[in-house]
């Protein structure tokens, strides 16, 4: 059986980021009056791909605060000239312990910008090396964990910079959101159950969003196909879909969509047009399917990708039931030099 939703567990998970996110709120707001001008979100896998969601509003929104996401190798290694005292550097790794993050803190050392962290714990190589480092604790939910805290961060700063009209609508919205998550996960639980029997027995599957949903492509994917249950995928951005990869699609082919609630729906419901056309075997998941209580309808397409995170998640777990395959079995991911 695959492990069951686990409510009270899942809240508790995520009690230190709703503490932390009050703090993280007024140091954007701190930040943004010492005259922060640019951040850099750095960060691998999963951190990366939500710290792009938290990119995707900034590009729409902000006027003067430029942003840059990078991997941490990438952006040891190409030494970004912009980087100086007007930037803010954020870094995120769920275990503190990611090599490449660490690198990075050392590299930050020689510059004079500001720089924050979140992880799980203060004794991690990451908290100790980053004071003031944002702990959300011991907890399975830690990518929600790492998104309440960055949301909260940037919107303290967007709203003193740019005066940000959402700030406050998405700061109690992350309030909200860790019961808004466990309410998906339970609701879409026999449509997960269902799903993960259909597709159990395929070893290939392509998954598409666009513009902020392409992250929840990333992590269903990469981190969580890929990564955990060794199934060969092709994960990607729904406007590159017609430019290539749609010539491998034919009536057997498995395919994911997510759809969100912001300005790129219109590039996912294009592609669900096509593959509605030539596979029978097409699963799209919607964000407005979702109730999202306690978030504002002008927030919902921000919360929308980590909505559609929690109600996919559920198809994991069965998946790895039916693969005899837990979620936490590696073949070379910390066993190896790499």
């Amino acid at each position: 059986m695959a492990i069951e939703i686990d409510r009270q567990l899942f809240l508790q998970g995520l009690e230190k980021a709703l503490v932390e996110k009050d703090r993280a709120f007024k140091l954007g707001s701190d930040l943004a009056q010492q005259g922060i001008k640019r951040i850099f979100f750095v960060g691998c896998g999963a951190p990366n791909r939500e710290m792009g969601i938290i990119k995707y509003w900034m590009d729409r929104d902000a006027k003067t605060l430029e942003n840059h996401l990078y991997f941490p190798a990438e952006f040891i290694n190409q030494v970004p000239a912009k980087l100086g005292a007007d930037s803010l550097v954020i870094l995120a790794s769920h275990s503190g312990t990611t090599p490449e993050i660490i690198q990075a803190t050392e590299f930050l050392k020689s510059y004079k910008c500001k720089v924050t962290a979140v992880t799980q714990f203060e004794d991690s190589p990451l908290a100790k090396a980053v004071p003031g480092t944002f702990i959300y604790g011991k907890s399975e939910q830690g990518y929600y964990a790492k998104f309440i805290i960055i949301m909260a961060l940037v919107a303290g700063v967007m709203k003193k910079v740019e005066e940000w009209k959402l700030a406050d609508s998405v700061l109690s919205g992350l309030g909200a959101l860790p019961a808004v998550l466990v309410d998906t996960a339970e609701f879409n639980e026999k449509r997960a159950t269902d799903e993960a029997r259909l597709y159990k027995d395929d070893d290939f599957m392509m998954i598409l969003g666009s513009g902020p949903t392409s992250s929840n492509a990333y992590v269903f994917g990469v981190c969580v196909l890929m990564e955990m249950q060794w199934m060969h995928t092709f994960t990607g951005e729904a406007a590159e879909f017609f430019h290539g990869p749609f010539e491998v699609l034919d009536q057997n082919t498995p395919v994911v969509v997510f759809l969100g609630e912001d300005p790129s729906r219109p590039i996912g419901e294009r592609v669900i047009r096509f593959c509605k056309k030539y596979t029978e075997r097409l699963i799209v998941y919607d964000s407005k399917d979702f109730e999202m209580k306690g978030i504002t309808p002008e927030a919902r397409a921000i919360f929308a990708p980590f909505v559609l995170e929690a109600a996919i998640s559920r198809v994991s777990e069965h998946l790895a039931v039916w693969h005899n395959h837990p979620l936490s079995t590696r073949r070379y991911m910390w066993k190896f030099e790499y």
